[in-house]
């Protein structure tokens, strides 16, 4: 591994609330194969991640692309890099 490379953990989900200033919740689902029945299930995990409201408030249901960060709150170790297309 290359000393000092260190990337940032990125993740592709879907915004359900934007109820908060510069905070939105993301929810990320993945999918996987359980271990003994071998059958294909949907895993989902909400991230809180941070959003400066200059560009204009993020619309429910939009698909986004966050990255880790530093804390930014109790919550809050994530930032919104992309919005995409609706």
């Amino acid at each position: 591994m290359t000393k000092g490379l260190h990337r940032r953990k990125e993740r592709i989900g879907k915004v359900v609330s934007n109820k908060m200033k510069n905070t939105v919740v993301v929810v990320v689902e993945r999918t996987l194969k359980h271990p003994q029945f071998e059958k294909v299930i949907k895993r989902a995990k909400k991230y809180y991640a941070h959003h400066d409201e200059t560009d204009g408030k993020i619309e429910i249901g939009r698909k986004v692309r966050i990255t880790e960060t530093r804390p930014l709150s109790k919550l809050k170790r994530w930032r919104i890099e992309e919005v995409y297309s609706a």
